[in-house]
């Protein structure tokens, strides 16, 4: 790690820095651990033009969560521009494995912050970032609207750019629109992650769930559920829970299809065509029959 950026880091923290290392921080940033006497932090650095604007929306969103007093994110104790890119440095939690209890309450917990409304309206305050993505986050009063407007559309657009989808496998936005209101007639909208993989969670050493690297907005509850659901999943322990607090919809797995299709196309846009199957099947079975 760049020792100017050590010592800018010491004199903004009054700290010694004794000893600083990479860690395992994800496909977007360089991440490191920094460690004093008493102390350590993670550290975030990214060298894009957005990286500024992505770690404060990241900063926005964690500090957003810890509001509500539901469930735990890291601290955030600085964010700043660099001469080229920037960083974003927060406590470092010290990670385990998770037990059943642990699963049990992380649970409760989500589904306790899932019932956290903004006055029926979808969207948040400003615009963030899906991975290394722009999301935008304009407000709707209509789930369905938001949903394709703000979500689907910009994706399946991207794809189209990207040649990763032909322009015939791209449903019309009315068969969206109508597909997605009859599936999703009333909701009300809850505080999101936004981005919840296995990745993006962590449990401490004293069994505290905490949320990490959100892409935070109000949106359907279930969207969250979804995303947990593809890549493997939470564990049975999560979702009874989760559901003993929210319990699921007669359609919900309907709805968990139609959600990972935007996850999907995001994959699809950041990575490839390893997710062309994945997004086509969905495409086909929703919106294009």
């Amino acid at each position: 790690m760049d020792k100017n950026l050590l010592a800018h880091i010491e004199y903004l923290l009054c700290i010694r820095i004794l000893n600083s290392g990479a860690v395992a921080g994800g496909d977007i940033s360089k991440a490191y651990l920094l460690e004093t006497e008493t102390e350590r932090f993670f550290c975030k650095l990214h060298e894009g033009a957005e990286a500024l604007n992505m770690f404060q929306a990241e900063r926005a969103g964690l500090e957003t969560i810890a509001r509500t007093n539901t469930i735990a994110t890291p601290k955030v104790l600085l964010c700043e521009a660099l001469e080229k890119g920037a960083f974003l440095l927060m406590e470092y939690i010290e990670p385990k494995n998770p037990s059943t209890n642990d699963m049990e309450l992380f649970g409760h917990q989500l589904a306790t912050m899932h019932q956290i409304s903004d006055a029926n309206k979808f969207g948040w305050e400003r615009n963030n970032f899906i991975g290394s993505l722009p999301q935008s986050n304009k407000r709707n009063s209509d789930w369905p609207g938001f949903y394709v407007w703000e979500r689907l559309v910009p994706q399946l657009r991207m794809a189209c750019d990207l040649n990763r989808l032909q322009p015939n496998e791209i449903p019309s936005e009315e068969r969206l629109l109508k597909t997605c209101g009859a599936l999703f007639p009333t909701i009300e909208p809850a505080l999101l992650h936004g981005d919840l993989w296995n990745g993006n969670y962590l449990i401490a050493q004293d069994g505290s769930p905490y949320l990490i690297d959100p892409a935070v907005y109000y949106g359907h509850h279930e969207v969250d559920l979804a995303m947990t659901r593809l890549f493997g999943g939470f564990g049975t322990v999560f979702y009874e829970a989760y559901s003993s607090l929210l319990p699921p919809s007669p359609v919900e797995r309907e709805r968990t299809d139609i959600y990972q299709l935007y996850y999907l196309l995001v994959h699809l846009n950041l990575f490839g065509s390893s997710y062309y199957e994945s997004v086509n099947s969905i495409l086909k079975r929703y919106f294009l029959d």
